[in-house]
C-alpha cells in the first residue's frame, strides 16, 4: 500500500508539473494575443475614416434600408417567399430527421459516412457536414451544464437526492469503462491496448443519480486502468490542495464534513471512496452490497 501511495504522488507531482507547464504557456500566448490585438486596435483608430454625422460632412447616403428590408422578407422569410425550399428540380432538401439518423448512427455504433449512406441516402460529404454541425450544436448547448465543477447549489441537490435514497453525503458513483478503438491506427496499437489484447481508450467519468457528467478524464495512452488512471486524473486535485466543497451531513450520530463517491473494489481504501462488501455475512452487510 505504501508504494502504491508513492507511485500516486509520483504522479500527481508529474501531472501537476505538466498542467503548471501548460498554464504558463496558454499565459504567455494569451499575453501576446492581447498584445496584438490591442496594437491593431490602436492602429485601426488612428487610422480610421468614418467620422459619424457632424457639422461640415456630407448626408449619408440613401440606401433605402425599409425597402430592401421588406423585399428581403418577401424573397426568404414569407410562407409564399420567392425563394422557397425547392431547388430547381422542385424537390425538397434532406430531412432534419433524416441528418438526425445519420449522426446518431455514427455516434452510437462508429459506422463511416459510407456505411450511412446505405440507410439515410445521403452524400459522404453531406453526412460529415451534418456530423460536424451537429456535434458543435450539442457542444454549444451544453458545455455550460456538462463538464464542470458542481456548483455549491448542484452539490446540494445532489446530496439532497442521494440521502432520500439511503446514502447521505454521497456526492456521485466513480469509474471506467474501456471504450474499443476498432480502427485504431497501426502505430498508436502500442499505447492502447488493454489486458485483453483489444485496442481501446479509457475513460474515467464521475455521474450523479440523474447521469449528471460533471468530469470525464478520456484518452489516457498505455495500457490503463481504475487505478493507474486515478493517479492522472485532476478529479481530486481539489481535496489534495485542501479545498474541498464544504459537506456537513450526519450517519449514526456522527457528524461528517468530506463527501464520498461509490467506486468499485479495484479503487484504494480511501475515505472519499466507499466500496461494496465483496462476501457479506450479514444481514445487514448483505443490505448494504445489494444497494
Amino acid at each position: 500500500m505504501a508504494d502504491m501511495n508513492k507511485v500516486l504522488e509520483r504522479q500527481i507531482q508529474e501531472f501537476r508539473e505538466r498542467r503548471r507547464r501548460r498554464a504558463a504557456g496558454k499565459r504567455a500566448q494569451a499575453e501576446l494575443d492581447m498584445q496584438i490585438v490591442t496594437a491593431v486596435a490602436m492602429h485601426d483608430e488612428e487610422n480610421q475614416s468614418r467620422g459619424g454625422s457632424r457639422e461640415g460632412r456630407k448626408p449619408n447616403v440613401d440606401r433605402h434600408r425599409h425597402s430592401r428590408g421588406k423585399n428581403l422578407m418577401e424573397d426568404y422569410f414569407m410562407p409564399t417567399s420567392l425563394y422557397s425550399d425547392r431547388n430547381v428540380a422542385g424537390n425538397l432538401g434532406l430531412l432534419p430527421e433524416q441528418k438526425f439518423t445519420a449522426v446518431i448512427r455514427m455516434l452510437a455504433y462508429g459506422s463511416s459516412a459510407d456505411q450511412v449512406d446505405e440507410i439515410a441516402q445521403m452524400g459522404k460529404s453531406t453526412i460529415l457536414e451534418t456530423f460536424v454541425r451537429f456535434c458543435d450544436a450539442v457542444e454549444t448547448l451544453y458545455t455550460r451544464d456538462y463538464l464542470r465543477k458542481p456548483a455549491p447549489r448542484d452539490l446540494q441537490r445532489l446530496l439532497q437526492k442521494a440521502e432520500e435514497r439511503g446514502f447521505p453525503g454521497m456526492i456521485g458513483t466513480i469509474d471506467c469503462m474501456h471504450w474499443q478503438w476498432k480502427n485504431c491506427l497501426t502505430t498508436w496499437q502500442g499505447d492502447y491496448g488493454n489486458r485483453k489484447g483489444q485496442k481501446s481508450i479509457i475513460l474515467e467519468a464521475v455521474a450523479g443519480f440523474d447521469t449528471w457528467v460533471w468530469h470525464a478524464f478520456f484518452g489516457v495512452a498505455g495500457s490503463q486502468n481504475d487505478l493507474n488512471v486515478l493517479g492522472q486524473s485532476p478529479v481530486f486535485n481539489d481535496i489534495l490542495r485542501g479545498k474541498a466543497p464544504n459537506i456537513t451531513y450526519q450517519i449514526n450520530n456522527t457528524v461528517y464534513q468530506n463527501g464520498y463517491y461509490l467506486a468499485d473494489g479495484i479503487y484504494p481504501r480511501w475515505t472519499t471512496f466507499v466500496k461494496s462488501i465483496p462476501h457479506p455475512r450479514s444481514q445487514k452487510q448483505n443490505f448494504f452490497a445489494t444497494y
